[in-house]
C-alpha cells in the first residue's frame, strides 16, 4: 500500500523510491537491534486443541537463546493467561470481568510453567513481572520498573511480562498488553518491537471480508491508516490488529522500529532479526528522550491548559517554543506545580504534554498576561514560561521536534 501517490507518473515513482528507501533503512535497523521487545499474542501461544503451543514455545526459547549467544537481549511481553484459566473454570460464563480476572489468575501460574520448561534446556531463567497501566503512569514506579528490568537483563534472565489482569480491568476490556509492549519498550529503550500475531502483518483489509486484502509492508510516520486496521479482537484476544496499529504508532513515535510479524512463521523472530523481509515495518521517528517519552505515553494529566492560535504556531514550530502564560486562554483541572498537563489548541485539539510551572490557581490569575505582568500579579517573581520547552513534548500529529 503506497502513502501519497500522486497523478503523475514521474511523481508516484519519487514516492515509491523514498518509500523503498525508508522500509530498506527501517528494516537494516532491525537488523542491527541490540536490545529487543517481543509481543507474543494469545493466539500465538494458544493451541488450537486448548492449552499451550508448546511448539511455538520451545521455538521461541531456542531463538531467544540464539540471539543471546550474539548477545542480544530480549524481553518478552506475553499474553495467554486467561485462555490458560478458561479450561479450569469452564462452567463460568466468559463475559463478565470478574470471570476473566479469575481465569487470569489461574491461567499465570500454567503460563510462566511452560515458558519456564521451554527455557531450561537452554539454561535461561524467564522472570516473570506482571504490571497494569497503572504502573506506568506514576514516575517514581516507572523507573523502579525500569530499574529492576535493566538488573534482570544484566544477570542474564529473560523478562517475561503480562498484563496484571487479576486486577486491571483496563488490560482485559481494551487489549492493553499491546500498549504495554510499546510502553515496556520504551521504558527500556529497546532498538525493536517485534509483535507476533496470527496474521502475516498490517493488511489493506480485514482478510475475513476481503479477498483482495494485502499485505502493507511499511508504514511510514505519520501515514493514515485507518482503514487497515481490521478486527478489533475475537473472543480469545483483546487486541486485535487495531490496538496493535495503534501500540505501534506509539513505539515508532518515540524512535524504536516496530514490526508486525506472522508469530506461526518458523523462527520468525530470528529470521526478522537476521533483516529477513517479513511481515510491516513502522518506520521510526526520531529517538526521543527519556523523560519526553514518559510524558508523551505514560504520565497522567493532571489538567488542561488551552491556548490561543498565536501560541499553537509558536508550539508547532519547527524548532519549538515555550509556553508563556500570555498564550494561555483556559485553564482546566485542579493541578500543583510540576504535575503533568495537556495542552490543547483553540478548537480543543491536542497539541502537547508537559510539567507544568504554576499551580492552577496561579495559571488562572496570570492567564492572557505578558511576563512582566506576572511578579505584580503573584507578588513574586516566577518562571517566565507556563511550561518550558524543555519540559514538554509535542504530541499532535506529523510533528519531529520531540527528539534528543
Amino acid at each position: 500500500m503506497w502513502s501519497g501517490a500522486m497523478g503523475r507518473s514521474g511523481n508516484r515513482g519519487r514516492v515509491l523510491v523514498a518509500r523503498e528507501a525508508d522500509e530498506k533503512q527501517a528494516r537494516e535497523q532491525v537488523a542491527r537491534a541490540r536490545r529487543v521487545v517481543v509481543k507474543v499474542g494469545t493466539r500465538v501461544v494458544a493451541a488450537r486443541e486448548g492449552g499451550v503451543n508448546r511448539g511455538f514455545l520451545d521455538d521461541l526459547a531456542q531463538q531467544v537463546a540464539r540471539r543471546r549467544e550474539r548477545g542480544i537481549e530480549v524481553v518478552i511481553v506475553t499474553s495467554g493467561a486467561v485462555h490458560l484459566g478458561r479450561r479450569a473454570l469452564a462452567h463460568v460464563g466468559r463475559g463478565s470481568v470478574s470471570a476473566r480476572q479469575a481465569m487470569a489468575a489461574i491461567g499465570q501460574p500454567e503460563l510462566m510453567r511452560h515458558y519456564a520448561e521451554a527455557f531450561a534446556p537452554h539454561g535461561l531463567i524467564p522472570a516473570q513481572l506482571l504490571l497494569t497501566a497503572d504502573d506506568m503512569t506514576h514516575r517514581e514506579r516507572y523507573l523502579n520498573i525500569r530499574n529492576t528490568l535493566e538488573t534482570l537483563l544484566r544477570e542474564g534472565a529473560v523478562p517475561v511480562i503480562n498484563e496484571n489482569d487479576s486486577v486491571s480491568i483496563e488490560g482485559i476490556t481494551f487489549g492493553e498488553n499491546d500498549r504495554l509492549a510499546a510502553l515496556v519498550a520504551i521504558k527500556v529503550r529497546a532498538d525493536a518491537l517485534i509483535f507476533l500475531s496470527d496474521q502475516p502483518g498490517l493488511l489493506t483489509g480485514d482478510p475475513r471480508k476481503d479477498a483482495e486484502a494485502r499485505l502493507v509492508t511499511a508504514v511510514l510516520p505519520g501515514e493514515d491508516l485507518s482503514a487497515c486496521a481490521g478486527s478489533k479482537g475475537g473472543a480469545e484476544s483483546a487486541g486485535g490488529m487495531a490496538a496493535k496499529l495503534e501500540a505501534a504508532r506509539m513505539a515508532a513515535e518515540c524512535g524504536i522500529v516496530v514490526v508486525i510479524g506472522d508469530g506461526r512463521e518458523p523462527a520468525v523472530v530470528q529470521r526478522l532479526l537476521e533483516g529477513e523481509q517479513l511481515g510491516t515495518v513502522f518506520v521510526p521517528g526520531p529517538p526521543m528522550e527519556a523523560r519526553k517519552a514518559w510524558l508523551a505515553t505514560t504520565a497522567e494529566p493532571s489538567g488542561e491548559l488551552v491556548v490561543d492560535e498565536g501560541a499553537k504556531r509558536a508550539l508547532l514550530a519547527e524548532d519549538g517554543a515555550s509556553l508563556l502564560p500570555v498564550g494561555v486562554r483556559e485553564v482546566r483541572g485542579n493541578f500543583s506545580r510540576g504535575d503533568v498537563v495537556i495542552v490543547r489548541g483553540p478548537s480543543g485539539e491536542e497539541l502537547a504534554r508537559g510539567l507544568v510551572s504554576y499551580s492552577a490557581d496561579e495559571l488562572r490569575r496570570i492567564a492572557g498576561h505578558r511576563t512582566r505582568e506576572v511578579e505584580k500579579i503573584l507578588g513574586r517573581r516566577g518562571d517566565d514560561e507556563a511550561v518550558h520547552r524543555d519540559n514538554m513534548v509535542v504530541t499532535a500529529p506529523h510533528h519531529a521536534s520531540n527528539a534528543k
